[in-house]
């Protein structure tokens, strides 16, 4: 009986390396979306270099520029959904499979990529969504027409709770957290 226990337990230990799929498919994804952003921005100052056309009506020019403030503040929320996905799966390598031990060297990588349990996983995670959510947020405030009092208050409401947000966020950092 205790041949079986072994052999069951070793089976059931290795079958962790599984996540190696997740590991793997997530740096993909992370990868892509790191591409995708750089494109974007190549594509952006291309399409920039015509803001100082002398030609161009000011309409047309204010036109651009709110339009390349969208797409900066979607540039900056495609590079953070592409980091989410980098130390998502580091943190899933670190947690199942095995330390990273050339990162274990690195000063930098104790802030943001040692991933120790699966609390530290999800609480580095949570900070980069909750920047993309503010980044996101940003994004939508730029493109709303305010027509009433009401409109300016919802835009003050969604900006207080950002702050507080932000605040909770660093105030568990100074009470031991990340």
């Amino acid at each position: 009986m205790k041949l079986l226990e072994t052999i069951f337990e070793g089976a059931l230990w290795r079958s962790r390396y599984v996540v190696i799929f997740a590991v793997v498919a997530s740096m993909i994804a992370g990868f892509s979306v790191f591409y995708m952003a750089t494109v974007d921005v190549v594509y952006l100052v291309l399409h920039i270099v015509h803001y100082a056309d002398p030609g161009i009506s000011q309409p047309d020019r204010l036109a651009l520029h709110q339009e390349t403030i969208t797409h900066i503040v979607e540039v900056v929320d495609g590079y953070l959904l592409a980091t989410v996905m980098l130390i998502f799966s580091l943190g899933l390598y670190e947690l199942f499979i095995s330390d990273i031990d050339e990162a274990k060297g690195e000063a930098r990588s104790s802030r943001i990529l040692v991933i120790e349990s699966l609390d530290d996983l999800k609480a580095r995670l949570a900070k980069v969504i909750l920047m993309i959510l503010i980044v996101t947020l940003f994004q939508e405030a730029i493109r709303v027409k305010i027509e009433t009092p009401l409109d300016l208050l919802y835009l003050g409401g969604a900006i207080a709770f950002v702050g507080l947000a932000l605040y909770l966020s660093h105030a568990s950092d100074s009470k031991g957290g990340h």
